[in-house]
Parts: structure tokens; C-alpha cells; sequence
């Protein structure tokens, strides 16, 4: 996720907020390996203070990923929303102004055959084209007569030339589609998308909760048994 700034949900949060939150991520992958060492070494050295540190440790995450499993249950009729405006703001604003945003939204085009938010006519009043955002006035703003969108916007299988040409639109009074640009939008795409991918998601993270408790349970077995063994030595 670090690596590939073409990462699917990289595109619903501020840059600043993404690599905060991959930090964070890091910390907890760091501090489970810490976990796992305690509940290793713990059960091959029949010690009760390393598997009592791992058996803290463990729940203490536990806990915490069913916080952030509550919490983002709570919030997932927002994710609609959140992809929505943030995939608008991206081809508005952002293209050809954000490396990360245009390399992302490059890919996205080319793997989901799409051309902008809704459609290729959102790119008319977009950054892409030198347009600023409007801001609020009585009067009607001027949008360019032509406008471009860019090459990720090409069918595949037409030549540099073609796609070139293709990509040069004209806004004329009755709505046409050309047959070497994507006429579908990306917002709906990508919003199925990460619905799918979180479903996915949710299905693991049940799995890895189950197995954490059965790690506990395991531990605290282990715990009193050696703590029984300890008793009956002595």
C-alpha cells in the first residue's frame, strides 16, 4: 500500500490521513510480531510471565480490532458517499496536479474501462483543462467549447494516433459518444469495487478474530496447566 499509489482505497482519503493510517498499520504488524515472540517462547520455555505478557498483549489487539470493526460497521453507509465526492474531487482538482491522484486515476481508467466521474464530459470543467473552480457568481461560468480528456480514456486495441485524435472532444448541443472513448463513468465501478474487496475483508477479519480467541483460550490453558505442574513439582 506504501508502494503502489494506484492502491484501490488510497483514492477515498487525504494523502496526508493514507500514510498516517499505513504508519499505524506498520506499528500494529510490528507490535504482533513482539506478541507472537512472547507467546512463542512462552510455550517452549514453559515460562507463565511470557505467555500472561502474550495472553495481554493478544487480547489488548483483540480489542482493539473489534473497536475498528464496530466502528466502521457503524460508518459503512458513508462509504458511498466518502467514494463518491472523492473520486469527483479527483478528476476535478487533483488530475494533473497530484502525481499520486493522476497515476491512480490513470490506472483506475484502464482497468475498470471508464473516463471520468460519470462520464468523459466531467474532464471539460476539470484542472485537466486549465479550468478553475467556480466560484460562486451571478453570472454563467465559460467552459471551453473543446476540451481533452486523457489517453487512459482509449478503448484498447487503437493505435496512438487514434486515441490521440479521440481524446480531443467538442461539446456540441446534442450528446454523442465516440466509439474510442470510454463512455461509462468510474464512480459507480469503483464504489462496487471496494464494496467487493470489503466484503472480502470483513470475511478475514471474522476468520483472524476466531483464531485469536482461540489462541487465548489455548494460552490461558497452557498457563494453568504449567501452573498446576509447578504445584505438583513442588
Amino acid at each position: 500500500m506504501l508502494s503502489d499509489p494506484t492502491f484501490l482505497i488510497s483514492i477515498t482519503q487525504n494523502e496526508t490521513h493514507y500514510l498516517i493510517a499505513l504508519y499505524i498499520f506498520l506499528a500494529v504488524g510490528g507490535l504482533m510480531l513482539v506478541v507472537a515472540f512472547f507467546g512463542c517462547c512462552g510455550a517452549f520455555k514453559e515460562s507463565q510471565w511470557m505467555l500472561t505478557s502474550f495472553f495481554c498483549c493478544l487480547l489488548m489487539v483483540l480489542v482493539a480490532e473489534l473497536a475498528a470493526g464496530a466502528w466502521a460497521f457503524q460508518n459503512s453507509d458513508k462509504l458511498d458517499n466518502v467514494v463518491r465526492s472523492a473520486v469527483k474531487e479527483a478528476v476535478q482538482t487533483q488530475y494533473g496536479i497530484i502525481p499520486t491522484r493522476t497515476e491512480t486515476l490513470d490506472a483506475f481508467q484502464k482497468h475498470y474501462k471508464c473516463c471520468g466521474a460519470e462520464g468523459p464530459n466531467d474532464w471539460k470543467s476539470s484542472a485537466f483543462n486549465n479550468v478553475e473552480r467556480p466560484t460562486p457568481s451571478i453570472e454563467i461560468s465559460n467552459q471551453p467549447s473543446n476540451y481533452k480528456v486523457p489517453e487512459t480514456c482509449c478503448v484498447p486495441n487503437i493505435s496512438s494516433e487514434e486515441c490521440k485524435r479521440a481524446t480531443q472532444m467538442h461539446l456540441v448541443a446534442s450528446k454523442t459518444e465516440d466509439a474510442h472513448i470510454f463512455s461509462d463513468g468510474c464512480m459507480d465501478k469503483v464504489v462496487k469495487a471496494i464494496k467487493e474487496n470489503v466484503k472480502l475483508i470483513c470475511y478475514v477479519g471474522a476468520a483472524i478474530v476466531a483464531i485469536e480467541l482461540l489462541t487465548l483460550i489455548l494460552s490461558l490453558l497452557l498457563c494453568c496447566a504449567i501452573r498446576r505442574n509447578d504445584n505438583y513439582k513442588h
